[in-house]
């Protein structure tokens, strides 16, 4: 890969943990919901008057819209409203993929590797060490909230996949404009009209700045730009680099919000970052090892 490049899909691991601290600035004024439904309402308008519906049937778009903006980031905004710090909500949204590997294993019929098999129990060893946490910045609605995120997001992904879309920006723009209407639905039928008045009376710059990160650098952006790398290099040189995501995400907390990295969280981001190593790309990095050897003796 370029240097150019991966300095590039690193600025874009980094956008993404920031993300998480940024939403948690947002949910100082804004509802959970409300705030996700204004981010999708920004991330489909005014983009989806200039590009054209993906080719692929509306029940993929719509049901990718309702999981992703709704199922994923509606409840992780709700789980970091609920006490989890957003160091720690970066890290635990990365089991997804370990649920998309299960769903996948269910609903593609993919079979599951040793490799796959033996990160999931590393990273649960991971997420046990997270509930031994005791400093105010775990609670367990929160942590709930986002691992039922995480599932979401799994979710989402079999939608991707059995979408097959090559248009993959098109594909997230016109998805978007099915994520806000639910989502200012369910905060009215939870909180009444309470959170509107509080958003007319009470948003400032703050929240603003907070809205336009997560919609332009996080979601088009960020999405641009890695699905554009995906392209141009294989899948096994781009992806690890999101291991990283929950490293920038525990470090912007820490910055930003003085969260302190105990023994205990430390222990975990090693474990649930070592169990996706292994689960993920385990066995090429297994075959890249074993196949340099042979290359040198020839």
């Amino acid at each position: 890969m370029k240097i150019r490049h991966l300095l590039l899909a690193i600025a874009v691991t980094a956008i993404w943990g920031l993300n998480f601290s940024v939403i948690k600035l947002g949910l100082t004024t804004v509802d959970p919901f409300i705030l996700a439904g204004i981010r999708f309402t920004l991330c489909a308008l005014p983009a989806i008057f200039f590009i054209p519906k993906p080719d692929v049937p509306w029940r993929y778009i719509v049901g990718y819209g309702l999981v992703f903006g709704v199922g994923l980031w509606g409840v992780v905004n709700l789980g970091i409203q609920s006490g989890l710090s957003a160091g720690i909500a970066s890290l635990v949204l990365q089991l997804s993929a370990f649920f998309t590997l299960l769903l996948g294993a269910r609903v593609l019929r993919e079979k599951l590797s040793r490799y796959q098999i033996a990160g999931m129990g590393i990273a649960s060893c991971g997420l046990l060490s997270i509930l031994t946490i005791a400093d105010g910045t775990v609670t367990s609605a929160g942590l709930m909230l986002v691992l039922l995120g995480a599932l979401a997001w799994s979710v989402a992904n079999v939608i991707n996949k059995k979408a097959r879309t090559t248009q993959v920006f098109a594909f997230l723009v016109w998805s978007s404009a099915f994520s806000p209407i639910p989502l200012f639905a369910l905060d009215y039928a939870v909180n009444g009209s309470v959170g509107y008045r509080a958003l007319v009376s009470q948003i400032d710059a703050r929240a603003v700045l907070s809205i336009l990160f997560q919609v332009y650098p996080n979601t088009l952006f960020g999405y641009w730009v890695w699905n554009s790398l995906m392209k141009r290099y294989p899948v096994s040189t781009v992806a690890p680099l999101s291991l990283l995501v929950p490293v920038f995400g525990l470090v912007g907390s820490a910055v930003i919000f003085n969260e302190q990295l105990s023994l205990n969280k430390v222990i975990a981001v090693l474990l649930i970052v070592s169990g996706l190593g292994v689960g993920l790309y385990g066995q090429t990095l297994l075959r890249a090892l074993t196949r340099r050897p042979e290359l040198s003796q020839r």
